[in-house]
């Protein structure tokens, strides 16, 4: 099994470009369990996991409902923002420059095929990482990604989570707010989830801003030990 996954670090890029790009390094490697299986050879599947911050856009899950979001294309397009329909599951999530988005495309059979404990180490690598700055990150009941002040009438959530697999192959991940524009949250119902109020990393501790190099750091240590996986950054870039 290869354990090993390449970094590559985006930068600020284009929703629909990444999303084309993670399609193919998808694609890839689904190709190539398949050519393995029909030809019973043993070439290793890669592992990758892309970080990336996203010009404002609002996508919209599979199952998702569109009246979740709260506005038609014109104000979009008045705010600076677009909009997709996805492949991946939940309902409509917001992306934005100040936002963490994480995609890590990974052949579980590299690691486990259990698709719900891979939701839940992504959610543990986002508690550790908060933990870190004196958060206590938690999970909702039924609801992905990782929420603050759970259960009472202040719970809002941090970091929002959607994925795909297919053959074990992941693709789409976590978007977590470190130092998001929450106003750009109000044109929806995030997640399709009424009555619940979205945060950021900078909010909470009272910062104008916070390192997102510091916190992706903090994220990739977390990742590399729950996943026990080895962290490759000499990749090369989109």
């Amino acid at each position: 099994m290869n354990k090993t996954v390449a970094l590559q670090d985006l930068g600020l890029k284009d929703y629909k470009e990444t999303w084309d790009y993670q399609e193919l390094i998808f694609q890839q490697t689904v190709d190539l369990k398949i050519k393995n299986r029909r030809e019973n050879t043993h070439i290793p599947t890669p592992n990758h996991f892309l970080l990336v911050e996203h010009p404002h856009v609002y996508t919209l899950g599979k199952s998702g409902n569109i009246d979740n979001l709260l506005v038609d294309e014109k104000v979009l397009a008045e705010k600076g923002a677009t909009f997709y329909k996805i492949n991946r599951g939940g309902d409509i999530t917001y992306h934005g420059p100040g936002q963490i988005v994480g995609y890590p495309i990974l052949d579980l059979d590299n690691f486990f095929t259990d698709i719900h404990k891979y939701l839940r180490l992504l959610e543990e690598m986002v508690i550790l990482t908060l933990a870190e700055y004196g958060l206590k990150g938690e999970r909702s009941a039924g609801e992905t990604g990782v929420w603050l002040d759970v259960g009472t009438p202040f719970a809002r959530k941090i970091c929002a989570m959607g994925v795909r697999a297919s053959r074990w192959v992941t693709m789409h991940g976590f978007a977590l707010n470190v130092n998001a524009d929450l106003g750009y949250f109000d044109l929806m119902i995030p997640c399709g989830i009424k009555g619940k109020a979205v945060t950021s990393l900078n909010v909470e501790l009272g910062q104008q801003e916070v390192s997102t190099h510091e916190v992706k750091e903090k994220l990739l240590k977390h990742f590399s030990d729950l996943f026990e996986a080895e962290i490759n950054t000499k990749t090369r870039v989109l």
